[in-house]
């Protein structure tokens, strides 16, 4: 526990002040509509809409997270959500303007567009459900327990005063201020949380225990955790750190803020840009900011805290009064910010609440669009007006903060809940990517893959049989489980697929004439449409999803290569880090030209 001064409680003040000033202030407007409440009226700037998703993934639980990876498996243990670029990428320069395209209110919205009948009803009804609060609580109590963790540790605060005195102010100003008070406050919270990590990154290297920067990256402790890239020679640290996650889990996986095709918050924020090209810049900056530059601050921290605390003895040690079911490498990070000095403590201190406010703020306000959209309105009340849509949706986002501040009083550890929620949407993915540009996807491809995941998923991790199967090496090695459940899901939907009856020609039709999604995926539906007299592609837009494509993975040659090169000149590595920035530099003069072919001409 430290001792905070005057100043650090009034920065800390004068931050929650801000905060519920912005929530009252735009609580009138945001109250008009529930368009207004949860997409601010469709008319935000790329620049706002992408601080907003970099804060919004700013949160508690990720220091924490970063440094539970590399006090576990080092740097490159990063690559377990370093890999979802390429699905962040994707989404910008091909599924972006897609989903601006499809003007619906949420991403869950997209079902009754895309698939028709009953089953797309219950699709988008069970959803909802599954989504907005199941998995949106599960997210946000991972969020609650680094905040409770950090109450713990610097505070002393016993984790029901961190849930009350946090929650309550957090989910006040979300549920008066609408989407366009949690964006507006995304704004202040992105550079306190950034001058936050950054100044205590650089103090902390500073400690006479941890000896500055060089002495730090010689201890025996860090040493052998330093490299970006695992050890090749390692067979099962290459599989499952590096090969896995770039080869199968950034196309096949749903996760929040990462999901294949785009989807939940970053959707969000995509449905509010003001056109297409705003949609795209948002997401293409928050990419740039969330894998290039944003770790290093967590990492260097994380390094440093096994110089000052090399166990979880010796954090146990230090504090005594910490909750045994709390302790665990994720709490290095909190240990590591009380040794910062007065002033540089109240800014983190104001910096991780900010964090915590951020991303709570958004899962409410995206979880609460899915239940009012996507259930009371469609389900229980389709005539209500939107003063009531408005009042369901500030109930819902007190409901659900309320019941994700319970299950987080009952959590351990925000890296098992990360690997839980990874395997749950195990083989989803590629449905969600190849449902915009194959016209034979239909609504029981998602409702079997949905379910077959889920079911694999508890079979081999909560059951004997599970544990048969994959608790003896001998038999078949731990990381098998999540490829295993990646295929068995995906052989299931695409037998599925292909049994069950399409989609009528009425909703394909539809569909395509609304978004023009082109490609070969929908040759059969345009030529039917062709025959009988009715054109549904528009010569005016032409295809530019291979340029999509090619921009894709140029934009994850470029990103990665700032990512590395950041590295490179943290470690003194400057000849290497020199000329890896001059590839990003070519890489992104590449993506500049690609633009120009992806570019939306906006009239």
């Amino acid at each position: 526990m430290v001792e905070l001064s005057v100043l650090d409680v009034s920065l800390i003040i004068i931050f929650f002040a801000i905060t519920l000033f912005i929530g009252i202030y735009v609580s009138k407007q945001s109250g008009k509509s529930a368009s207004e409440y949860f997409l601010s009226g469709r008319n935000m700037p790329w620049w706002l809409l992408g601080v907003s998703m970099v804060a919004t993934t700013f949160s508690t639980d990720t220091p924490n997270l970063v440094t539970d990876i590399v006090r576990t498996n080092g740097v490159s243990g990063n690559w377990v959500w370093w890999a979802f670029l390429l699905t962040g990428l994707l989404t910008v320069f091909v599924y972006a303007k897609l989903w601006r395209k499809s003007d619906v209110n949420t991403d869950i919205e997209f079902y009754e567009l895309r698939y028709g009948g009953k089953p797309a009803r219950f699709l988008r009804a069970f959803r909802a459900i599954y989504l907005g609060i199941i998995f949106n609580i599960l997210a946000m109590s991972a969020v609650t327990l680094a905040a409770i963790k950090i109450g713990a540790i610097m505070l002393g605060l016993q984790p029901w005063e961190t849930v009350i005195y946090a929650g309550t102010i957090t989910v006040i100003f979300s549920a008066l201020g609408g989407f366009k008070g949690v964006v507006y406050t995304d704004f202040i919270l992105f550079f306190t949380a950034m001058a936050g990590a950054l100044g205590a990154a650089y103090y902390l290297v500073g400690l006479p225990e941890v000896g500055g920067l060089e002495a730090m990256l010689k201890h025996e402790n860090v040493a052998d955790k330093l490299n970006i890239l695992p050890d090749f020679t390692n067979t099962e640290a290459l599989i499952t750190l590096l090969i896995i996650p770039l080869a199968v889990q950034w196309w096949s996986s749903w996760y929040p803020g990462a999901e294949p095709g785009g989807g939940g918050y970053i959707a969000q924020r995509m449905l509010a840009a003001k056109n297409e090209n705003h949609a795209i810049g948002a997401t293409f900056f928050f990419n740039i900011m969330h894998y290039a530059l944003r770790p290093w601050p967590w990492i260097i921290v994380a390094l440093a805290s096994l110089v000052v605390f090399p166990d979880i003895a010796s954090i146990q040690e230090a504090f005594p009064l910490v909750a045994a079911d709390k302790l665990g490498q994720d709490l290095a990070y909190s240990a590591m910010l009380t040794k910062l000095p007065s002033g540089l403590l109240g800014l983190v201190l104001a910096s991780l609440v900010a964090a915590y406010m951020s991303t709570i703020s958004t899962h409410l306000n995206w979880g609460a669009s899915y239940i009012v959209n996507d259930y009371y309105k469609q389900q229980i009340n389709p005539e209500a007006s939107e003063k009531q849509l408005v009042a369901v949706g500030r109930v819902a986002t007190i409901v659900l903060m309320v019941c994700s501040a319970l299950l987080a009083l009952v959590l351990t550890n925000a890296l098992q809940l990360f690997d839980i929620i990874l395997m749950f949407g195990a083989g989803t993915g590629l449905i969600f990517i190849l449902r915009w540009f194959w016209w034979r996807i239909n609504a029981w491809s998602e409702i079997s893959a949905m379910f077959v995941s889920g079911f694999v998923s508890i079979i081999l991790n909560f059951t004997d049989l599970g544990a048969f199967c994959f608790g003896d090496d001998a038999l078949m090695p731990g990381w098998a489980k999540f490829p295993m459940i990646v295929l068995v899901t995906t052989i299931v939907w695409v037998a599925v697929t292909f049994i069950t009856q399409a989609e009528s020609k009425t909703v394909l039709q539809k569909f395509y004439k609304k978004i023009q999604p082109g490609g070969p995926g929908w040759n059969k539906v345009v030529h039917e449409a062709r025959a009988n007299n009715l054109e549904l592609v528009d010569t005016k837009q032409r295809w530019s999803v291979p340029s999509g494509i090619l921009a894709m993975l140029v934009g994850c040659a470029l990103i990665y290569s700032i990512m590395f090169a950041t590295g490179y000149f943290i470690y003194g590595a400057y000849l290497h880090g020199f000329f890896v920035l001059l590839g990003a530099i070519t890489f992104a003069l590449v993506l500049v030209k690609l633009w120009k072919k992806i570019r939306v001409s906006i009239l």
